[in-house]
């Protein structure tokens, strides 16, 4: 039995295909030993004519763990994972920069807004640059996730971006006219990056690297959903109360003694669901929102865009936004609130939030290994795009 049989029949009994994958990728057997015994115990049953084949043997079964332990990554992907990680934190420092109130101020020193607003954005469209060319020869599969929901978002924004200045080309990157910056004015720069607005442009750039950052650095290929069943249950939670929301059985009329129907609705019954709304809501969004895939992400963004459409609406039924995104209710203004319109406001709202709760949950479980940046095919996947298909 030669060497490439004995990988072969290893390889077999270990199971083919992604289980032997899986199993080799373990870092953990390889750490804790389990990994090498196996193959120390396989090879030793090799029967060799000498010392000399049975040294080759453990010379071979070496190597194997050894490049299992430190896997041989091309000086091209090096220099491109180095340059993302620094890269993202450049650029969160930049969109930091184009927060603040101050850079739209003129100082003492001399600087007025507008030169403080040019090159804020310069230095933004520059850093964004760095991170996207970056991206394309990066193995860090759960920070490129977050690159892709980035650029995501910013081909949603080409128009407020062209309005200053800022044209999205065709393999993502960005370009900017000064020219065109400076005749906009920096109220439209500050309006487009504001903080205040959980759904501007900026805010939604800040949030993905702020968890592009968290993620870890690894230079495996795969990468998991970073979401928890608990994000998956209050997932499936949330799906079910804006099903229940938007139905019709929550809100059948309560029946006196004699079982005839009155006009009287089970308020506490509805509260009790709305609550768990809420609950669920505020419970997905805490945990799913650190997760590197891009259909978890993208359904994110949806729900909450949907809600801050829907903001004053749901203030008049007593459920109230943060600007961090996350609901509470007064269950007094609840419980006095017309629950016919209650009704008729979640049949839209509740159904909708339902549908991206339910894929949300798929995402991260049916899908989890399939939506971490990239396709099976080796293209990069954009959640509800697929603009930048052919530019990686």
């Amino acid at each position: 039995m030669n060497v490439k049989n004995n990988y072969s029949s290893l390889f077999s009994s270990l199971g083919s295909g992604a289980g032997s994958s899986n199993f080799l990728s373990d870092y953990a057997s390889i750490k804790n030993g389990s990994y090498g015994r196996l193959m120390k115990s396989y090879y030793g049953t090799v029967k060799s004519s000498g010392s000399t084949a049975s040294k080759k043997t453990t010379n071979v079964v070496d190597k194997i763990l050894e490049e299992k332990r430190n896997p041989k990554v091309s000086k091209d992907t090096q220099e491109a994972n180095t340059n993302l990680t620094t890269g993202l934190a450049d650029l969160k420092t930049t969109v930091s920069t184009l927060q603040n109130a101050k850079t739209y101020t003129d100082t003492k020193d001399g600087s007025s807004a507008a030169d403080k607003t040019v090159s804020a954005m310069k230095a933004y469209v520059e850093d964004y640059n760095k991170v996207v060319t970056a991206s394309k020869g990066s193995t860090l599969t759960n920070k490129t996730a977050y690159v892709a929901n980035m650029m995501s978002s910013t081909a949603a924004n080409a128009d407020k971006l062209s309005e200053i200045g800022v044209t999205v080309n065709a393999n993502g990157t960005l370009e900017l006219n000064e020219a065109k910056l400076k005749e906009a004015g920096t109220s439209k720069v500050q309006d487009l990056f504001s903080p205040k607005d959980i759904m501007s442009y900026g805010s939604t750039i800040a949030s993905r690297l702020q968890f592009a950052g968290a993620a870890s650095s690894t230079n495996s290929t795969t990468d998991s959903t970073g979401t928890t069943s608990t994000t998956g249950s209050a997932a499936a939670g949330l799906k079910a109360d804006g099903k229940a929301l938007a139905g019709d059985q929550l809100y059948e009329k309560v029946k006196d003694k004699d079982g005839n129907e009155t006009d009287k609705y089970d308020v506490d019954k509805i509260l009790g669901t709305a609550k768990s709304f809420v609950n669920n809501y505020n419970r997905m969004f805490d945990t799913a929102e650190s997760s590197s895939n891009s259909g978890v992400l993208a359904n994110l963004s949806y729900i909450r865009e949907k809600t801050a459409r829907n903001e004053d609406a749901l203030k008049q039924f007593g459920i109230s936004v943060d600007q961090k995104g996350k609901m509470k209710i007064d269950e007094d203004t609840f419980k006095n609130s017309d629950m016919a319109s209650v009704q008729k406001f979640f049949k839209d709202y509740g159904s909708s939030i339902a549908s991206n709760a339910s894929l949300v949950d798929y995402y991260m479980t049916t899908r989890a290994d399939a939506t971490n940046g990239y396709t099976p095919e080796g293209g990069y996947n954009v959640q509800g795009s697929t603009r930048y298909a052919d530019s990686f």
